[in-house]
């Protein structure tokens, strides 16, 4: 028994000095793999370290949250872009989604398309007027009306109001917990393709270290496209395009440090950049669309370094709204 138990007590010695020599050397995982994704070919009961399925079992996720419930430290997630768009919310968090500075773990999205939004049912409408319709929106604040895709105009509520401004047909607003919509004359919301802004975040980054996201389309979120939430250190956004989200395309809070670089920030509904607390955040490189509605930042804490940075501003009257 006593050699058992010293035998125990080496081993813990053993692996515990091993975590101390590849702290201070950085080595990366030799586990660390690369994990595949396709929402068209993939299915969720695969082992997702093949690109194509190859055997039962053996090829592609479906699903982006499922890989990272697979992942593991300084792993390579590869993101097919099929054309189908994504329509997940997915969390990057702590030790699991981290890497070290000579493997970060990567998110790689090639393209892919992250989407939060979903049609407006035409059971949730409900007229209120002539050629005025409402649904009630989940959200209270941040809100984006699609039509065929694209960011309808909208008219601003004035704090206050007892009661929706007068919208003009295809415009729309946000009252009192409803989304409300004007029609042109004799024809019906139904008619037209409307979607909504439904899964509040695209990507969350929570006490996440040394990572990459990179090559990502990420639109039509309640809230933001990207949110490095707190604790984010070492992160780089890359090659993203964020677009049609409720708040911001990237917020940035708490005590993270992140870079953004080579991104396509625009047509976000508050802002383009939003960052707070005691954030860190460097601009490589950025097209930010500023526009009155919407500006480039929305400095609201934090720090934000700005290197080769284009803001490309647009009339009030050509502004996406």
């Amino acid at each position: 028994m006593k050699a058992q138990s010293n035998c125990a007590v080496g081993c813990t010695v053993l692996v515990w000095l091993a975590g101390i020599w590849l702290a201070a050397t950085d080595t990366a995982p030799a586990w660390a793999r690369d994990i595949y994704v396709n929402n068209e070919s993939g299915d969720d009961r695969n082992d997702g370290l093949a690109q194509t399925n190859v055997a039962p079992g053996r090829g592609p996720f479906r699903t982006i949250r499922r890989a990272l419930a697979a992942a593991r430290a300084g792993d390579h997630i590869h993101v097919a872009a099929t054309g189908t768009p994504y329509h997940e919310s997915i969390t990057l968090q702590a030790g699991r989604h981290s890497g070290v500075a000579s493997r970060p773990f990567v998110l790689e999205g090639n393209g892919a398309i992250l989407d939060g939004s979903q049609p407006v049912p035409p059971d949730a409408w409900e007229g209120v007027g002539p050629s005025l319709f409402r649904f009630r929106s989940e959200t209270k604040s941040t809100h984006v009306l699609f039509l065929d895709g694209i960011p309808a105009t909208r008219r601003r509520v004035p704090p206050g109001s007892g009661a929706p401004p007068e919208l003009q047909p295809l415009e729309w607003c946000l009252f009192d917990g409803h989304v409300y919509f004007r029609t042109e004359p004799g024809k019906l919301p139904w008619a037209y393709n409307l979607s909504h802004t439904v899964l509040p975040v695209g990507i969350t980054l929570y006490e996440v270290r040394h990572a990459i996201v990179r090559d990502f389309v990420v639109q039509g979120f309640a809230l933001d496209g990207v949110n490095a939430h707190d604790g984010v250190t070492s992160v780089s956004l890359v090659g993203l395009t964020c677009r049609g989200n409720g708040r911001s395309g990237v917020s940035v809070g708490g005590a993270s440090r992140v870079v953004i670089e080579a991104c396509l920030l625009g047509d976000n509904a508050e802002a383009q950049l939003r960052t707070e607390g005691f954030s860190h955040t460097r601009l490589v490189n950025c097209d930010l669309i500023d526009h009155p509605a919407a500006p480039a930042i929305d400095r609201q804490g934090g720090e934000v370094i700005q290197e080769m940075r284009t803001v490309r501003a647009v009339s009030a009257e050509a502004a996406p709204r």
